[in-house]
């Protein structure tokens, strides 16, 4: 489908149990808002839906910790999340929420349609039961000893303290959230969606037909293609959420990872009488913009859900983004490690396109990247202002100072102003190309390019000097330079919006189209300009240590707290620590344990035996890097199956107070199988 007829695009659903923060608008509303931009500018029909996913098990446990109701908790992060996006700059044609009654119908509509097509399989399974409130416990309404770590308040899906992925039967002394009691094994029944039905449908339209999807969206969905799918409950026991609409689903819900991407099709048909052919119509191009935490669910669970109604378009691309770190540490909403939009818009007014632009170069669109507030700091001074704003003062200033603020008559042009004239069309395209590519830190580099252009065409005919022997040239010079200037108007909308509102006030020149950026004149001999102000502000040192100096009092607090939930443990007898056999040992080989972010099967020589580990040390150790390290082992620790491997001890690591993990290696080599006492 080369020229649609139309756009859906749509952004991930922020999570409504609280607000928004830099890393949520690199990874997906900052590249989702400038296609969306570009979109318009170039006159094609395109609507953005975004919205609050607002069910879930996070939101009714922060609920119970505040006293307050799930409505309570979803509304107010909602309006938070709403206005943040709107003073950003956001421009969704609408902002809904998954709480709201057309998203209920919506959702409970199409899963009935998959239920009477006997698409779901029934399945009963025992599962955590709290008798004192008569009701089935979802996985973080379950607590107990971590299996792995000895972690006493892990949680039944994970022990947040190693990163190990648990089942809540895998817990030692579980324990109910809600009234503290031991929970028991009942049997429920529910639904589940026979992914690996689809498995051989997904391995052609994805492996096959989407080769050009990137390289991390579409290396991920093959190793879930290459590991083989299984089936996925799309229902739980809970009293928040859309109702299972069947007979006999009392205090059953739809699972959020089925309801909420179902909000893109709620908010659409909220928006508009003809939801329809932005969904089903094959001249539609469907663009989802995601974070990589939901490339599975958007590339192939919500694929499937749609293959399985079979009415649906699917979507054409899904240019998901890596994350984005904050001062070289991960972002962390429960360590308030992050900068949160409202607050920002709050300390810098007026100053979001400096975020934006800084968001977008320094975008983490292949890998991991880094925020510093030394870089904002940099970017804002050296580029926004010393590259962009400092062409356009130039040009406007010394028009109004030579030309009283009329555009001057263009005279002969010498080869250097054919040259100059020409380069906007080739930096035009390869904006235009990169956009079309979804690679938006190079089209942005590309714009800001022709601002460079500007800058050296001034530097090099040096009008302020002409001036003096040839006023003419002087007009030529600086005409050629306001062409430049509406062009920028034009080709930095989608990154730069409310800089560009002003710029265009400044030069009384109303928004054009995409392809008038390349229109010779933009501005006619003689048109009237008003004067300037400066685009940027320098941002100085004060600021950027204030806000520094923020993160690091965040750090200390938590170091603080982290001290006071974590104290030393109760003293144990000698002859308790003399029972355990701790041994040198070296790692033979690493692995990632499928479809887990934090576990690494280990194979160790511990002199002993070779044996196997699961480790919860992922997100910290390239498996490729660790393989022949010496390391510490607990090698007669009961074995304990974890994701179905039986691990035969424990590492030891030591963990820093920002979460960093370290391994406790002898200081010396040493033979494996060496005691360590």
């Amino acid at each position: 489908m080369s020229d649609p007829k139309r756009f859906l695009i749509t952004s991930a659903l922020p999570y409504a149990n609280g607000p928004i923060h830099i890393g949520h608008l690199a990874g997906v509303y900052v590249p989702s808002d400038i296609f969306t931009r570009y979109l318009r500018i170039k006159g094609k029909d395109v609507i953005s839906v975004c919205g609050s996913d607002e069910h879930g098990v996070p939101i009714t446990l922060k609920a119970r910790n505040e006293g307050i109701t799930p409505q309570e908790v979803v509304d107010k992060f909602h309006n938070i999340n709403k206005k943040a996006f709107e003073d950003f700059g956001i421009t969704f044609d609408i902002y809904s929420r998954t709480s709201n009654k057309m998203h209920y119908e919506t959702a409970s509509q199409f899963f009935r349609t998959l239920y009477d097509r006997g698409v779901f399989i029934e399945k009963s399974s025992n599962q955590y039961f709290d008798p004192e409130t008569n009701t089935f416990l979802a996985d973080r309404y379950i607590t107990g000893t971590c299996p792995h770590c000895g972690n006493d308040n892990a949680y039944g899906d994970q022990c947040e303290k190693c990163g190990t992925s648990l089942n809540a039967t895998d817990l030692i002394n579980p324990k109910s959230v809600i009234s503290g009691s031991k929970p028991v094994l009942k049997m429920t029944k529910h639904w589940f969606l026979p992914l690996d039905k689809y498995q051989g449908w997904l391995k052609k339209w994805i492996l096959e037909e989407h080769r050009e999807w990137k390289t991390n969206v579409y290396g991920q969905c093959k190793s879930w293609l290459d590991q083989g799918l299984q089936p996925r409950a799309v229902s739980r026991d809970l009293n928040w959420g859309v109702p299972v609409p069947v007979e006999g689903a009392d205090n059953k819900v739809l699972y959020v990872w089925f309801d909420a991407p179902i909000g893109y099709i709620s908010a659409t048909r909220e928006l508009t009488d003809d939801w329809e052919k932005y969904w089903k119509d094959k001249d539609t191009r469907m663009v989802h913009f995601i974070g990589k935490d939901n490339i599975v669910f958007h590339c192939i669970m919500f694929p499937s859900m749609l293959k399985a109604e079979g009415s649906y378009i699917l979507p054409d691309n899904v240019p998901a983004n890596e994350f984005l770190n904050l001062e070289n540490d991960k972002i962390s909403t429960s360590r308030n490690w992050a900068v949160w939009l409202h607050e920002y818009l709050e300390e810098f007014p007026g100053e979001q396109d400096v975020l934006r632009y800084v968001l977008c170069a320094n975008a983490p669109e292949a890998k991991d990247n880094d925020f510093t507030w030394k870089d904002f700091q940099a970017r804002n001074n050296n580029e926004l202002v010393a590259i962009f704003g400092n062409f356009v003062n130039r040009t406007l200033v010394l028009t109004n100072n030579y030309f009283n603020g009329h555009v001057p008559e263009r005279g002969p042009l010498t080869q250097y102003d054919k040259e100059t004239l020409k380069e906007i069309t080739v930096l035009k395209e390869k904006v235009e190309k990169s956009l079309d590519s979804y690679r938006f830190r190079e089209a942005l580099k590309e714009a800001m390019n022709i601002a460079r252009l500007g800058n050296k065409y001034l530097a090099d005919t040096e009008p302020w000097k002409v001036i003096k022997d040839d006023r003419a040239r002087v007009g030529t010079i600086l005409n050629i330079s306001l062409q430049l200037t509406a062009s920028l108007t034009i080709i930095l909308d989608p990154f730069l919006p409310f800089s560009v509102v002003k710029l265009r006030e400044w030069l009384n020149f109303e928004p054009r189209q995409w392809d008038d950026a390349v229109v010779d004149p933009l501005l006619s001999a003689g048109h009237k300009i008003n004067s300037p102000e400066l685009l940027f502000r320098k941002i100085e040192d004060k600021e950027i240590d204030f806000q520094i100096e923020k993160l690091l009092l965040t750090k200390k607090m938590n170091r603080e707290e982290e001290s006071q939930l974590n104290p030393a443990k109760d003293n144990i007898h000698f002859d308790d620590f003399t029972k355990l056999d701790i041994r040198s040992a070296t790692i033979l080989d690493a692995e990632k344990v499928p479809k887990t972010k934090k576990l690494l099967k280990l194979t160790l020589d511990t002199g002993l035996d070779k044996r196997t580990v699961v480790s919860g040390i992922a997100e910290y150790f390239n498996p490729a890097d660790i393989i022949g390290k010496l390391v510490s082992v607990v090698v007669n620790l009961e074995p304990r199956k974890i994701r179905g491997i039986e691990s035969q001890g424990m590492i030891l690591m030591a963990e820093e107070n920002n979460g960093k993990l370290v391994f406790m290696s002898p200081a010396e080599s040493v033979s494996n199988g060496s005691e360590i006492k």
